[in-house]
């Protein structure tokens, strides 16, 4: 399936004869098969396991959050510069031995193009982070920490990526 930067597809998955047809945007999942209920809950598995390990690492504390964009401490900084090495070598490791999916799909990772609306998106997600002490990933282990004020967090993440495909195409990209 060949995608254009900056269009939409329409994309045909087939499952046990079934078609179902699906919109695609550049950069989205391209697997060839959707998954089923299943497949799916390995990844459920995964979340948990993933919030686990950021209560213990103390990733998702408020406190370490704050440290961190105030220049006390090293250890989120630690924990991402930890993260971007993993990924890189990820990358390479993939790109260059062809490792396939656990469902033996290939792995394409398109290359990625800069513009101005990234650096807007960025600084606006910063200050975020920064107010709010958490970003996506970390809300859901704060909730199921127990810290229930995070759901306002949470409402106010949903609507503003609602809002953001309400007004994407104004916006500068």
């Amino acid at each position: 399936m060949e995608m254009k930067e900056g269009t939409k597809n329409r994309a045909a998955f087939e499952n046990d004869g079934l078609v179902a047809e699906q919109d695609c945007f550049d950069g989205t999942n391209q697997q060839q098969k959707p998954e089923n209920f299943l497949h799916q809950i390995q990844y459920l598995f995964v979340g948990i396991l993933f919030g686990i390990v950021f209560v213990k690492a103390e990733i998702i504390s408020w406190f370490r959050i704050q440290e961190m964009f105030r220049f006390q401490s090293f250890h989120m900084y630690g924990v991402i510069g930890s993260a971007v090495a993993v990924g890189l070598i990820s990358i390479q490791l993939i790109k260059r031995f062809g490792i396939k999916t656990t469902r033996g799909e290939t792995i394409s990772i398109p290359d990625k193009t800069f513009d101005k609306g990234q650096i807007y998106g960025g600084l606006l997600f910063g200050i975020g982070w920064a107010i709010t002490g958490a970003c996506p990933g970390p809300l859901f282990a704060q909730i199921g920490s127990g810290f229930l004020a995070v759901i306002v967090t949470l409402l106010s993440a949903i609507a503003g990526t609602w809002t953001y495909g309400l007004l994407r195409s104004r916006l500068p990209h």
